[in-house]
């Protein structure tokens, strides 16, 4: 079996369904991952998603992820509850099986090239 990481992005839009559901469909859209869950607060302008999958895939989701938030949420228009850092708050990379923290760490080094 592959190696599995967990991801647990964050996003700095609760409100804006259009948006929310043009992440859910780039997270069920790459092979090799699976949306285990999202969830969305209007009160906080937040939504978290938990993703599963293969380290390749993984990386690529967690790319296209941040890559469309900084397309489409702008965080001048943006308000509520939560404190936020960007249209990507913070996407935490957790090893499942057979996979380092170490291995972890340096997905999460390729996946940021998406915010620069």
């Amino acid at each position: 079996m592959a190696k599995l990481v967990e991801c647990i992005p964050n996003f700095s839009e609760g409100q804006n369904q259009e948006t929310i559901d043009g992440l859910v469909k780039i997270a069920t859209s790459i092979p090799g991952v699976s949306l285990l869950d999202h969830s969305s607060d209007p009160n906080h302008n937040r939504s978290v998603f938990t993703l599963v999958g293969d380290e390749n895939g993984i990386q690529e989701a967690a790319f296209q992820l941040i890559k469309f938030a900084s397309e489409n949420i702008d965080l001048t228009k943006h308000h509520g509850e939560h404190p936020r850092m960007g249209a990507t708050d913070v996407v935490p990379f957790v090893p499942v099986k057979d996979v380092t923290m170490e291995e972890c760490i340096e997905i999460s080094k390729k996946s940021r090239a998406a915010d620069k």
